[in-house]
């Protein structure tokens, strides 16, 4: 792989890095914010709705100047973020914390363009492995962001207050890598062919399942994610152990990005993500086994795969069924339906675990996974009767 990708992937890296804290902590740091009940997750909820937002104006911006300013930027703009929820715990803020989420998610907004990035700085036939290994960075984050709020939760008397200023060092280190890229000029339409509207593209079966395979399989885990801390916290484990379990989520998260481009290039992208849904399913089976650490990591674990085998794949599929001259606006509708969706199960995970506990929150992602799953085997069925091209 070339160095774009490299530097894509450890990009990729510092984001996911802020993500992991902010998985960790946030909800802590809102507890001890003295947040309402239910409202322990509002900072990430604010943070997914603001990268949602952020998408398509970043879209245009790349489609006129190109990836690597607005990278640049978009980074300046997360290292800002952090900073000032690093002055919502000096003050005791809960509203300056949560407000702290909307530059933080133009940080994330930005990172999902990463992997588009790297497909586009390849060959064709390398772009499912360059997408899954820029996603791989995220292997790095798993262990630097718990690394991080290990060693600095409690080095300067106020909780989480170190660790946070740590991460503006991580957000500035993103935008100075940003800098070293070197990626293709913005494609042009060719001579007579226009963008097609995005409504014809959709009417592709296969952009739709992409777009339903991204969504439903980020939301999924996202919920899960999202509710695993105060699931724990409500059975009494410690912060450490909540640490540990979220640690290895992000392992089983990006881990397999070394090998998902080879085995969709070996097996089909359809078949990668009707595993990834199996996983999703047979995660929740475990959580609702029990509550021991072994019974929420299991389940995280498995959960971890079965969205890296989704979220590839969905992603792979969405560069087949777009010309060029489509990707910025393709790329932005696609991100900000996984977005809005991602919000909704974010700002609803502190709710549904206070309310119907988290036994309850698992048989309810079960509904839209089981539902992708049967998209997806009819759409293999249907390739294997020659009633739709191979994907």
């Amino acid at each position: 792989m070339n160095r774009n990708v490299v530097l894509l992937a450890l990009s990729q890296a510092l984001a996911m890095t802020v993500v992991s804290l902010m998985l960790s902590a946030s909800a802590l740091v809102s507890v001890g914010l003295l947040a309402a009940p239910g409202w322990a997750t509002l900072p990430l909820a604010v943070q997914y709705l603001a990268t949602m937002l952020a998408l398509h104006p970043l879209a245009r911006l790349m489609a006129r100047r190109g990836r690597r300013p607005v990278f640049v930027g978009a980074a300046l703009v997360g290292a800002a973020g952090l900073a000032l929820a690093v002055a919502g715990l000096l003050r005791g803020s809960f509203a300056v914390f949560v407000l702290s989420g909307l530059c933080v998610g133009v940080l994330g907004a930005v990172s999902q363009f990463y992997r588009f990035a790297a497909a586009e700085a390849v060959p064709a036939e390398q772009r499912s492995q360059a997408i899954s290994l820029t996603l791989a960075g995220g292997v790095l984050a798993a262990f630097l962001g718990p690394f991080i709020v290990r060693t600095t939760r409690e080095l300067a008397g106020t909780p989480f207050l170190a660790s946070f200023a740590v991460l503006v060092g991580v957000a500035l280190l993103a935008a100075g890598l940003g800098l070293f890229l070197r990626l293709p000029v913005p494609p042009r339409p060719e001579a007579g062919r226009a963008p097609r509207p995005l409504g014809q593209i959709a009417r592709q079966g296969d952009f739709r399942l992409a777009v339903a395979g991204a969504a439903v399989g980020y939301a999924a885990m996202g919920l899960l994610m999202t509710a695993t801390p105060l699931a724990m916290l409500c059975v009494r484990h410690d912060f450490d152990s909540t640490v540990t379990v979220i640690q290895w989520h992000l392992v089983a998260m990006f881990a397999p990005s070394f090998v998902t481009g080879l085995l969709i290039g070996r097996f089909g992208v359809l078949q990668v993500m009707s595993l990834g849904g199996a996983l999703v399913l047979a995660g929740i089976g475990v959580a609702l086994a029990g509550d021991a650490i072994a019974h929420f990591s299991g389940a995280l674990v498995l959960v971890g795969v079965g969205w890296n085998f989704l979220y590839v794949g969905a992603t792979t599929l969405l560069t087949q069924t777009c010309r060029d001259e489509e990707k910025p606006a393709v790329q932005a509708f696609n991100d900000s339906i996984v977005f809005l969706s991602v919000t909704l199960a974010t700002l609803g995970a502190g709710p549904l675990v206070d309310r119907l506990g988290w036994a309850t929150v698992n048989l309810l992602v079960v509904v839209p996974v089981a539902l992708l799953m049967a998209g997806l085997l009819r759409a293999l069925w249907r390739r294997r009767a020659g009633l739709a091209p191979a994907a």
